[in-house]
């Protein structure tokens, strides 16, 4: 399917090449007509007022605006107001609606307009009968094609409506005329770019066509569609996924009827939907900014709160206590239509967002970027899309409760069930003290340590299942289930598996769930792998802050920028920079299954100089490192900080894993990707940036 593609595109392509000079003749673009306003229609001397220009673009075309830099490729949109002592310009040219984005094949970041392009320039009128004249010069691209046309303009605000302040006089109504200049047609692509250029260009603008008109409806919907998809992946995910459990048990004991069951279910769904819709609108209105849910997630506070509630269930599960509202509220908890009832099922539907961010980040904030252009209420409905997905498996789920109400209240296979569960729990609190333990370097819980707490519990709810131990509401038994000897055999399976772990086995399944391979103190397989990279990591030189990062599977490289741009000059090789994050579940499972791979460790080692950033590192730097960031006016102290600055500023991407392939001058070799489990599709990257460095540096 994949290859059909590529021959259609090229066939596209010699098509095009082909019969580009008739279809010059053949399809001379109209000049596009500026209509010309002002914001006021009465303005006094030395009263300052914005010139509006609007320009209707055709269907399938886009304008270049007039906000990004020259030196990316495509013509600025350039307006050239001719000095007159009648006005004074007053700040800069403002684009209104547009649209920025990375152009992979200008490799850089351009600004574009679809539908209309709107721009605005305030003005101090310091004369009567002022004479604005600006000379315009703009490009036109289509989207199909990919054929643009350079045009050419002379616009003309004369007889401003002004009021004289001495006299009262008025000048006559504001008549904006224009001088017609010849447009241009030129080519999209240069006359040396090669066939398979030709074609990257026409396939980025049919995949970016609905990307370039955010404000259309079809794309709005589109956007929603793929929000929603994503809160039902979401569900999957390590993070996600362990919450079934407590939202299960926290349904079957408070519903006693199925109208409220229904009321609690339905509850706990539009309570996921209003907190992620509502958090849009806190990242929309207060510019929050894109790093504040992965603050949110890699914080100690949260996570050793998370920690903590984790074990008191875990302890309640196993039969310690029972989990109660205060004896104030427990009448108010019992009714149907309590505010106490609301409260328990928003405390549940709460811990779920706010637990679930370790593993929702990257879907969460492509959703969030969309507040940093100024769109408001577009991150609030993506937001709201989302939670819906995510709510959806736990409403459904959580309708039908009483279920398991028609099995015995205490003891029996209920009672079993949430020892069960109580086990799972305590072993899945672990994960929230190990992010915080790897971001603040505590060194509590490295990877020995986590695998040894699990084989422990593990090995003892083995020996639960088969009736080796008991709990305070346990029936005896003389006898085991099929299926509960079944589940005993898988659990010590597990536990066998696990076993291999404490000496440097991969355990790829759980990548995920566990700390990071390299903080595991004895590790069996490094110790071939030592001999054969010790020259490559005696060539790095003194690495800086290697004292608080590794890199997977004994790769040698870098954990500063600036280090690496200076090494890769050195050695003539591309950088391959890795954003990722200590509390990133994708990033581990990445670096598991896909790094992992002998064809792409080789590719990796020998091609290229790695650079691992840390995003969500809270080690503080140097006083004099500190710096201001230009994109949201803070002050930027930490290592994480200043890596999630930089990929945000460079790449306009704030998600984990991501890949970005580039040169020592820092040029952008391939298109970036992100968390993708194929392999071949890896190597396919890292042998495509190979390539074009080759190519630019001969």
């Amino acid at each position: 399917m994949h290859i059909m593609f590529r021959i259609k595109n090229l066939l596209i392509s010699f098509l095009l090449l082909g019969l580009y000079p008739l279809f010059l003749k053949a399809q001379l673009q109209q000049k596009p007509t500026w209509e010309l306003k002002t914001s006021k229609q009465e303005v006094s001397i030395g009263e300052e007022i914005e010139l509006i220009f609007t320009s209707k673009i055709q269907k399938d075309w886009y304008m270049y605006s007039s906000d990004f830099s020259e030196s990316v490729g495509p013509v600025v949109a350039l307006f050239d107001f001719e000095k007159h002592p009648s006005y004074q310009l007053v700040g800069k040219l403002k684009p209104i609606g547009n649209h920025k984005h990375y152009d992979e094949v200008f490799e850089g970041e351009v600004s574009t307009f679809t539908g209309k392009a709107e721009f605005r320039q305030k003005v101090k009128i310091l004369k009567a009968n002022p004479v604005i004249k600006v000379a315009l010069e703009f490009q036109e691209c289509s989207q199909i094609t990919g054929m643009c046309v350079l045009f050419e303009d002379d616009l003309i605000f004369k007889n401003i409506k002004v009021i004289d302040n001495h006299n009262n006089a008025k000048t006559e109504a504001a008549v904006p005329t224009k001088v017609d200049t010849a447009s241009i047609a030129i080519e999209a692509v240069k006359t040396d770019t090669n066939l398979s250029t030709v074609d990257t260009t026409l396939e980025k603008n049919i995949t970016n066509k609905n990307s370039v008109s955010g404000g259309n409806e079809s794309s709005l919907w589109g956007f929603l569609l793929f929000a929603f998809l994503g809160g039902l992946v979401a569900v999957v995910t390590p993070c996600v996924f362990p919450m079934l459990p407590m939202t299960v048990t926290f349904f079957t004991k408070r519903s006693e009827t199925r109208s409220l069951a229904l009321k609690r279910a339905f509850g706990f769904g539009l309570s996921i939907v209003g907190i992620y819709a509502s958090l849009g609108l806190v990242f929309g209105v207060f510019g929050l900014g894109e790093d504040f849910g992965n603050a949110l997630s890699t914080h100690w506070l949260p996570n050793m709160l998370f920690f903590i509630i984790f074990i008191v269930f875990a302890a309640s599960f196993l039969g310690m206590f029972e989990i109660t509202l205060p004896h104030q509220f427990v009448n108010q908890v019992d009714s149907k239509s309590s505010m106490g009832s609301f409260l328990g099922v928003f405390f549940m539907a709460f811990t779920l967002v706010l637990v679930s961010f370790s593993c929702t980040g990257p879907i969460v904030g492509s959703l969030l970027i969309e507040a940093v252009g100024g769109q408001f209420l577009k991150p609030a409905l993506g937001m709201a899309a989302f939670g819906a997905g995510l709510a959806a498996p736990f409403t459904i789920f959580a309708i039908f409760p009483n279920w398991l109400q028609n099995l015995p209240k205490s003891g029996g296979w209920l009672n079993s069930v949430k020892v069960v569960l109580g086990f799972l729990e305590l072993a899945l609190a672990f994960k929230f003290l190990s992010i915080p333990d790897q971001t603040y370097h505590w060194g509590l819980l490295d990877r020995e340590v986590y695998i040894a707490i699990w084989i422990v519990i593990f090995f003892l709810l083995g020996l639960y299942l088969l009736g080796k131990l008991r709990f305070a509401h346990d029936d005896e038994a003389t006898s085991i289930s099929v299926p509960r000897l079944f589940m005993a055999i898988a659990t010590f399976t597990f536990v066998l598996y696990l076993f291999p772990g404490l000496f440097g086995a991969p355990l790829k399944a759980l990548s995920g769930y566990l700390p990071p391979q390299e903080t595991l103190e004895f590790d069996l397989s490094k110790s071939s792998a030592k001999s054969n990279n010790k020259h490559n990591s005696d060539e790095l030189g003194e690495v800086r802050f290697k004292e608080l990062f590794h890199l997977p599977h004994d790769l040698n490289g870098f954990f500063d920028y600036k280090q690496a741009l200076a090494y890769a000059k050195k050695v003539n090789k591309p950088i391959f920079i890795d954003f990722t994050g200590h509390g990133c579940v994708n990033c581990r499972e990445m670096e598991a299954n896909v790094w992992s791979d002998p064809a792409v460790l080789k590719k990796l080692q020998e091609d290229y100089v790695i650079l691992a950033l840390y995003v969500d590192d809270k080690t503080e730097l140097p006083e004099s490192e500190w710096y201001t960031s230009t994109r949201d006016n803070k002050q930027k102290k930490t290592i994480g900080k200043q890596n999630a600055d930089l990929q945000i500023s460079k790449y306009n991407a704030n998600a984990q894993p991501f890949y970005v392939l580039i040169d020592s001058d820092e040029k952008v070799l391939v298109e970036p990707t992100a968390y993708d489990l194929n392999i071949q599709n890896f190597v396919k990257f890292l042998d495509a940036g190979k390539a074009a460095f080759k190519n630019s540096n001969p």
